[in-house]
């Protein structure tokens, strides 16, 4: 007698959930790298077609039908995020590996629209997120442009009973970010939301790792706007310091151009802070990333661009 077919949830977004739990059994890890870097490794002559299961959902390589075992494929097109790709397959979701979580996220390359970008900048935002966040149960956090909810789900792990809220204006980074929420085992709302305009009331904390390069194509992942692609990050942080509770908190991990050995950024943010009430820790994290995009015209007069991270507190 033949096996019985296994039943799928027709729902995508549980077929997703299914997935991700179906890859933490098989111990699935994959660390992101920089665009740059992923494009340099699957130019090699030897990478591509996908060999294992991390090429296909971490590599976005093409994949022959046969590689996958059938509950993997199935659950990929359940979730109808697979596609012919010539003779193959290809799967159109990412899934990263990071602080013993896995988050679902768009494949390689990243260049539509509505992208929901990971990278070595979600790693970095989660331990400056972690570092920064102590004692803080009950407290009210949301998690400003979450992407694919690294900052919310990294808060939520170091403070227990908080109230969580991701916000976004792409509908599709949220529908990743409500998946990897729930795959954690974390409650949190989701706000279509440019920034925390239909948030209401006060926030304890607000977190963000906005875009802060200049991007062309003018991809809301991406895009930081003028100042270098500062400006972004600037009004973020202006609108967030607005709204803390007395003793509230801003973390901010973005970037910022260094042009002559000035950092703009910084200056703009310690009288933008000092003007809300709010001591401001400001640092640089690396100090040169993303040196590719100096080639632009938009770089031209810029040293370097360095990753900062900010924490202005609103006095009590």
């Amino acid at each position: 007698m033949p096996a019985p077919q296994r039943v799928l949830d027709p729902d995508p977004d549980a077929a997703l959930l299914e997935l991700l739990g179906a890859l933490k059994t098989r111990n699935y890890d994959f660390v992101t790298p920089t665009p740059a870097t992923h494009a340099r490794v699957i130019a090699r002559p030897s990478r591509r077609t996908a060999r294992d299961l991390a090429d296909v959902l971490g590599w976005s390589l093409p994949f022959e039908p046969g590689l996958l075992d059938p509950d993997l494929l199935a659950l990929l097109e359940a979730a109808g995020e697979v596609v012919p790709h010539g003779p193959r397959l290809r799967a159109t979701c990412r899934i990263s590996s990071l602080h013993g979580h896995l988050f679902l996220h768009s494949a390689y390359p990243t260049d539509d629209a509505d992208a929901v970008f990971f990278g070595p900048d979600s790693y970095r935002f989660a331990d400056f997120v972690s570092a920064h966040l102590r004692d803080c149960a009950g407290a009210r956090i949301v998690d400003i442009g979450t992407g694919a909810g690294v900052g919310g789900i990294v808060a939520a792990d170091a403070c227990p009973q908080a109230r969580v809220t991701l916000t976004d204006i792409n509908v599709k980074a949220l529908r990743c970010a409500r998946i990897n929420a729930a795959f954690a085992g974390i409650a949190v709302e989701t706000v279509e939301s440019d920034g925390l305009a239909d948030v209401p009331g006060p926030v304890d904390v607000a977190i963000a790792n906005p875009p802060y390069i200049i991007d062309a194509g003018g991809r809301a992942y991406r895009d930081g706007g003028a100042m270098h692609g500062g400006r972004l990050s600037l009004d973020l942080a202006c609108d967030a310091a607005d709204r803390l509770s007395p003793g509230g908190r801003l973390l901010l991990y973005t970037g910022s151009a260094i042009v002559g050995g000035h950092d703009a950024l910084k200056a703009a943010l310690v009288e933008a802070m000092a003007d809300r009430g709010c001591d401001l820790v400001y640092r640089e994290l690396d100090p040169d990333v993303f040196g590719e995009e100096l080639d632009q015209p938009g770089y031209a007069q810029v040293d370097r661009i360095a990753v900062v991270g900010a924490v202005a507190t609103r006095r009590r």
